[in-house]
């Protein structure tokens, strides 16, 4: 009776001093295993008598169900503590803000961005978008828009010029988005109504100007289109662009040689505070060139002035998001710095609308 009341107490010891479910396991297979201490005390009953049968296999069955019982206790109770312990360890803080997912980690650039507002404004009015190639003919470049023999624009100091071709012709980059235009005008019949956006080249680099740039233009043409729908579509874009209630406008009198009458834009402005607002202000900020299209670029396209006539306009793309945005410097735009991208970038999954709001 005394030695199985040690080794309980020497088991029930071990079992609660246990510190992991490795260390109880030892200790279970130490007492119940096949060659434990208690399991080699029960095969000690068949050699005992009857009597003493009777009297020691309920004090070694009893120890065994006491040890069996201390076991699954401790195993339990380190199964909390490990439980508890992994809740502490991988916890987390709702009060922190939710981590960005590689779906809106990145940023949509100023540049896509706003191609994409000038298209929502456009479409939602009834334009189409149309689109050329970078590289281009003298023709459709310079020719078809009227541009005569020897102006500046047809120059090498002025445009990028290819190597001449097999005929003798050089094909140069687009000074303008225009050339879709007139693609448009030999292909389509009116009525037509696009937008012209895309890249443009010219010899030019300083803080407003680089060599490689975005314009977008656009073009109606009709039996009836005036000087009166112009000017209704642009107070309707500057509106929705610039996203004020009104804004009023000054037409001044200029000249571009695909144009007659042909006019500078200029928007009303306050530059209080060094800070530049629409829709408000007494000052003037010239954004667009626009104009009636000549009746020679009509001809040079197929159709009869005539018949019909159109308008048609023009803007830089990284000029307007310059003044919409704040940006004070356009080289920044084309030097890939991540820095700049996430302070001045937007983020993909909020896709401008009218409905939803350019910039929610």
């Amino acid at each position: 009776m005394t030695d199985l009341t040690s080794l309980e107490t020497d088991l029930l010891a071990q079992v609660s001093g246990a510190a992991d479910e490795a260390s109880l396991e030892g200790v279970r297979v130490a007492a119940l295993g096949k060659k434990g201490a208690v399991s080699e005390l029960l095969k000690t009953l068949g050699g005992l008598s009857p009597e003493a049968r009777k009297e020691q296999g309920p004090l070694i069955n009893g120890l065994r169900d006491r040890v069996q019982g201390a076991i699954q206790s401790r195993r339990e109770t380190l199964a909390e503590a490990a439980l508890t312990a992994r809740l502490a360890a991988e916890r987390i803080d709702v009060t922190l803000p939710v981590r960005e997912g590689p779906e809106t980690r990145g940023r949509i650039h100023p540049i896509t961005q706003v191609m994409d507002e000038i298209t929502a404004i456009f479409g939602d009015m009834g334009f189409s978008i149309a689109e050329g190639p970078d590289v281009e003919t003298d023709d459709l470049n310079f020719t078809a828009l009227n541009f005569p023999e020897g102006h500046p624009a047809r120059e090498m100091h002025d445009t990028f010029f290819l190597r001449p071709d097999r005929d003798g012709k050089r094909k140069l980059l687009r000074t303008h988005t225009s050339p879709v235009q007139v693609r448009t005008m030999r292909n389509v019949q009116p009525p037509i109504r696009v937008i012209c956006p895309g890249r443009t080249y010219r010899h030019d680099s300083d803080q407003t100007h680089t060599p490689m740039f975005h314009q977008v233009e656009g073009l109606v043409i009709d039996r009836q289109a005036n000087i009166s729908h112009l000017k209704w579509i642009l107070e309707e874009f500057c509106k929705a662009f610039f996203e004020v209630d009104s804004v009023k406008m000054r037409f001044r009198p200029s000249f571009f040689p695909f144009t007659e009458p042909s006019a500078e834009v200029d928007i009303q402005c306050s530059r209080k505070g060094g800070e530049i607002r629409f829709g408000e202000g007494d000052d003037w900020l010239e954004i667009l060139g626009c104009g009636m299209v000549h009746p020679n670029v009509l001809r040079n396209c197929g159709l009869d002035p005539d018949t019909v006539q159109g308008f048609a306009w023009g803007m830089g793309i990284d000029r307007i998001a310059m003044l919409k945005y704040g940006m004070p410097d356009l080289r920044p735009f084309f030097e890939a710095d991540v820095r700049w991208l996430e302070h001045y970038g937007f983020r993909p999954l909020d896709i401008p609308s009218l409905v939803g709001g350019l910039t929610a």
